[in-house]
């Protein structure tokens, strides 16, 4: 990655309980990193989303932002879907990063 390209991330994280969370960052493992460790207030430390189930890159942060938009305009069955076509385990795929 040259310094004038950028890398934007729609992802999925999931509880144990199964609640699902959808996210749009520029830099994902800083992002999980943050909602492990509880820096991050909101949704995923309340529900304590920590798990990676899906995610996609892209070069445009406008692209990015709709599909997050998008996906959280889903339903749950819809997600989980996507989740199953990349993840059909629904492991953490947070080892990569």
């Amino acid at each position: 990655m040259t310094p004038l390209q950028r890398h934007f991330y729609v992802y999925m994280l999931s509880s144990v309980s199964g609640v699902l969370y959808v996210g749009v960052t520029n830099d994902l493992a800083r992002r999980l990193h943050e909602d492990r460790s509880g820096i991050a207030d909101g949704f995923t430390k309340r529900y304590h989303c920590h798990r990676l189930v899906w995610f996609e890159m892209t070069g445009d942060v406008n692209a990015a932002i709709a599909r997050e938009k998008q996906i959280k305009g889903w339903r749950r069955s819809k997600k989980e879907e996507l989740i199953r076509e990349m993840n059909p385990s629904w492991a953490d795929l947070a080892q990569d990063f």
